[in-house]
């Protein structure tokens, strides 16, 4: 090829068509760069080509575009009878594959008129057969022919212009700014989107500005988190990209024609800001025909408002839409379909049936990877999830993964939003209301709704229970331990009666602290005797159930004799009974229990038993409980909330690790 010399005779070019149809099928149909340069680089594919060169320069004293490719060029004749001739339909003017058995991507032969969208000249070389010949097109000059009707020849370009030595090479001036404002990097994510057969796999090179398009430059494959293939497709993903999980969707659909086949495929991304990008919006599934676009996102027309289709993006490759032997459904600028056509609706039927099978899918996927992440970033979560009933594991993964996946702008936000789902969680175990939480949460305000309505139920819930009592008892064993006096004892344990017994509740209105026989009692019984007003009592008080209790504490080292407690018993009593009889109460039900640290004794050498002292003060209904003793019982009725304290304990242990 290099042995070709140019034309030396000045060739004769003639466009055969009515040029009206620029205005409508060219300058006026395609709106940006991307549609353009997608009809030059199908026009390179049409032409065998391996490689296209796209070099973009647009400054302020110098505005070009060039599309070089080392296809099979054209002839003089190729050019008059096929480029320039506007609705020229290679399809079905030989065959709709080329000399390599690539299927043939153009039909209407309106194409080559998308150049004047963003160009007011237009120069095109070419070279085969030993021909290299070179021609100059004008939008201007075409508008004067259009207006004086007459044909239109493009100016031959010089022979010492001519450089083309294999292929094609179109330049593009007098560019019209606006519609060439996108970036080399967005242009390559729009080309890489509209083209499935740029790649090695192809042996179909782009190359902008000496950048060659890859898998990469798509954009969506990057960020995508789950994956459905359509029948057998091969997809080379990026590297670095964040898939989690692939499966496969059925490529056919009963109700079509046999000869329809489906592929490409659908995904989702974790985040759908994930998709938001410089050359706009990936929330889109593309559908290819013979290899590039023919519908820029169809899923515009399915009207599907469900949530997980502001995740979604993919491509459709359907040759169908495209056959040669059937109808041209494509519009003229072949970036949508004609809406009506039987094979489009098929189209739309069959993806919404798959949209439907991704969602039930798609829902489990991200519950159980968002909670993998999240139990991977922070073991306290593992621990909590994992130490929880089956019953409630899968309720509590799909709160993590709920929150998991929420777009919140600081990572501190989300890990104190988990801190209080658990929580929220935790108390409602009891209520049985976990899947309310589980199932509630679609947004950050819902949740926030929630969490705060329940944060009003936490003073009575058993949490607090747990930890109130548990610390109850460690202070009083303190107290005791350190053998405060009587009064402070009294007052700890009139604040905390079920040490006592667990059972023991106090009626309404019953407390009495310090009781004075003198001070409180003579005010319903006068008759008291002096030594009756001179008593009084450490805590007396009324059950829920009707029985009054007087309790009287010794301090824990002192030591005492059996007669003692008999006439301090006999004498509580006996005042007590007068004061309830005055207020009408004649057999009034009363207990005397006396809380001691030592056991009882006759003497100071002598201890007496237990049963004997009990049987001593059974006549006054009266007993002993030693300290020791009440702790321990205390701590056997209240195992379950010591057990219950344990899992607390690490619930804390695991808010304060997230």
């Amino acid at each position: 090829m290099d042995s070709q010399t140019p034309i030396e005779s000045s060739p004769v070019y003639k466009m055969t068509i009515d040029l009206n149809v620029l205005d409508h099928l060219g300058i006026n149909l395609y709106s940006n760069i991307a549609a353009v340069l997608t009809e030059a680089v199908a026009n390179a594919w049409d032409a065998d080509a391996h490689e296209v060169k796209i070099t973009i320069d647009v400054q302020d004293n110098h505005d070009f575009i060039e599309i070089s490719d080392d296809g099979v060029g054209m002839t003089i004749k190729d050019m008059n009878e096929k480029y320039l001739h506007v609705g020229y339909r290679r399809r079905t003017s030989g065959t709709d594959t080329t000399s390599s058995g690539r299927p043939v991507m153009g039909r209407k032969g309106l194409g080559k008129l998308s150049l004047f969208s963003i160009a007011k000249e237009i120069e095109v070389q070419s070279a085969k057969d030993s021909e290299r010949h070179g021609m100059v097109m004008n939008v201007d000059e075409i508008r004067r022919a259009v207006e004086e009707k007459a044909e239109y020849s493009p100016a031959p370009l010089p022979v010492d212009k001519i450089v083309v030595t294999k292929g094609t090479i179109i330049r593009l001036r007098k560019i019209k700014r606006p519609r060439i404002s996108r970036s080399v990097a967005t242009l390559k994510m729009q080309l890489a989107r509209r083209f499935s057969i740029i790649g090695e796999q192809y042996d179909f090179k782009v190359i902008i500005n000496d950048s060659p398009i890859t898998i990469e430059d798509r954009g969506e494959l990057k960020v995508v988190q789950f994956l459905w293939r359509l029948g057998e497709t091969n997809i080379a993903l990026p590297e670095n990209n964040q898939l989690d999980e692939q499966r496969n969707l059925e490529p056919r659909d009963e109700a079509w024609d046999e000869s329809w086949n489906v592929s490409g495929w659908l995904a989702t991304s974790r985040f759908p800001k994930n998709l938001e990008t410089e050359a706009g919006n990936l929330n889109a599934v593309v559908v290819l025909s013979r290899g590039r676009l023919i519908q820029e996102n169809i899923l515009d027309k399915l009207n599907d408002g469900r949530i997980f289709t502001k995740y979604l993006t993919g491509q459709i490759e359907a040759d169908f839409l495209d056959a040669t032997q059937e109808s041209d459904i494509a519009t003229s600028d072949r970036q949508r379909l004609q809406e009506d056509d039987t094979r489009y609706v098929s189209l739309l039927s069959f993806l919404k049936k798959q949209l439907s099978v991704i969602e039930s899918q798609w829902n489990e996927l991200r519950r159980k990877n968002e909670v993998e992440k999240a139990k991977q970033e922070s073991p306290a979560l593992k621990k909590w999830i994992d130490g929880l009933q089956p019953g409630f594991q899968k309720n509590a993964e799909q709160l993590v993964a709920k929150i998991s996946s929420l777009t919140l702008e600081k990572k501190e936000d989300k890990t104190e939003l988990l801190r209080h789902g658990i929580l929220a969680f935790e108390r409602m175990k009891l209520r049985g209301s976990t899947e309310e939480l589980a199932h509630g949460v679609l947004d950050i305000e819902k949740l926030l709704v929630l969490l705060a309505d329940r944060d009003s139920l936490e003073a009575s819930l058993y949490r607090d229970i747990v930890k109130s009592r548990l610390e109850a008892l460690k202070d009083f064993c303190k107290i005791v331990d350190d053998n405060d006096k009587e009064k402070v004892l009294q007052k700890y344990l009139f604040d905390h009666l079920w040490l006592l017994d667990p059972a023991c509740e106090r009626a309404a209105g019953s407390e009495r602290i310090e009781q004075s026989l003198k001070t409180q009692f003579r005010e319903f019984a006068s008759d008291l005797n002096e030594d009756e007003s001179k008593g009084r009592l450490d805590i007396r008080y009324k059950t829920s159930a009707g029985k009054h209790m007087i309790i009287e504490l010794k301090r824990v080292k002192r030591i005492m004799r059996l007669p003692e407690l008999q006439e301090q018993g006999q004498k509580y009593k006996s005042a007590l009974q007068k004061c309830l009889e005055s207020q009408g109460d004649k057999k009034p039900a009363i207990e005397i229990v006396f809380v001691l640290g030592k056991p009882v004794v006759e003497s100071e050498e002598a201890t007496l038993g237990r049963t004997y002292v009990e049987q001593t003060l059974a006549p006054l209904n009266a007993r002993i409980v030693y300290y020791e003793e009440m702790i321990a019982n205390a701590q056997k009725a209240y195992s379950e909330y010591l057990d219950q304290s344990k899992k607390m304990d690490t619930l804390d242990s695991i808010l304060s690790s997230l």
